[in-house]
C-alpha cells in the first residue's frame, strides 16, 4: 500500500458542464491493480479470462470488488468498509471503519495526478498499456513507469472500479470506472475521463484497486 497525501482535485461532469473542486484526505492505495494471485488466495475464485498470477484480476464486478475488500478486511482482522445487502442491492460505506475498500472518483484523480496538472503523469507509451501498444492483451502490472507517487498502471491495462454512482439521475445505480484499458484509443487513457457501467458488469478490462482511509490521529 502506498501513502496518498491529501490535497484537492478538480471533478467534472460532461453533461452538466458543471466542475467543482473536492478536498482528498490523506489515505493508503495499493500500488498495482488486485492481481489474480491475490483475489484468489482471498476468494477462491479466478474469474479472469486470460490467466497470470501477475495480471491484474478483470471480468470482475462492482459488487465482486466490494465483497473482495470486505473479505480481505475480516482476513486481516479489520473493520469491513461495507455493510451489503444483496436482496435489496444496496450497500452502505461505513466511513469508520478501518478495512479496505474502493477509491472515491476523486482519491482516484488525485492519485493517479500525483500533483501533475496535465491529462497524464507521463509520456502515454511509457506508462501506459492501452490499443496502440499492447498487442491485443492485458499485460502483468509493473510493467510500465510509476508515478511520481509510486503507482503503477493507474492509466491503461485495466479500468478501476470507484466507489461513486456516476450519475444518478440519468444512469440510476451505474458506477463510476476510470483509468482506460489495454484495448482503448490513447484519449481514453487520462486522468480526467468517466466511464460508466452497470454493478454487475464484467469484462475482460475491467478490474480493479483498493484504498484504505489514512488512521486518525489519536488525542
Amino acid at each position: 500500500m502506498v501513502a496518498v497525501p491529501s490535497g484537492t482535485v478538480m471533478l467534472s461532469d460532461r453533461r452538466t458542464r458543471n466542475s467543482w473542486p473536492v478536498e482528498v484526505a490523506p489515505f493508503q492505495m495499493s500500488a498495482f491493480p488486485v492481481m489474480q494471485s491475490w483475489y484468489a488466495r482471498v476468494t477462491g475464485r479466478q474469474p479472469s479470462s486470460a490467466r497470470g498470477e501477475r495480471l491484474p484480476v478483470e471480468g470482475v464486478s462492482w459488487w465482486d470488488a466490494v465483497q473482495f475488500c470486505n473479505a480481505l478486511s475480516r482476513r486481516e482482522g479489520l473493520t469491513p468498509a461495507y455493510h451489503l445487502r444483496f436482496d435489496a442491492e444496496t450497500a452502505e460505506w461505513d466511513t469508520c471503519a478501518d478495512g479496505y475498500r474502493l477509491p472515491t472518483e476523486a482519491e482516484w484523480e488525485h492519485a493517479c495526478r500525483a500533483g501533475t496538472t496535465g491529462p497524464r503523469y507521463g509520456l502515454l507509451d511509457e506508462v501506459a498499456w492501452y490499443q496502440g501498444n499492447s498487442d491485443g492483451r492485458i499485460h502483468s502490472v509493473g510493467g510500465k513507469q510509476p508515478n511520481a507517487w509510486g503507482l503503477y498502471d493507474m492509466l491503461g491495462n485495466v479500468w478501476d472500479w470507484c466507489w461513486d454512482v456516476y450519475d444518478a439521475e440519468v444512469y440510476g445505480v451505474y458506477r463510476v470506472l476510470r483509468g482506460g484499458g489495454w484495448a482503448d484509443e490513447h484519449w481514453s487513457c487520462r486522468a480526467s475521463v468517466r466511464r460508466r457501467s452497470h454493478p454487475t458488469f464484467r469484462i475482460d478490462d475491467v478490474g480493479f484497486r483498493i484504498v484504505r482511509s489514512a488512521p486518525l490521529p489519536q488525542p
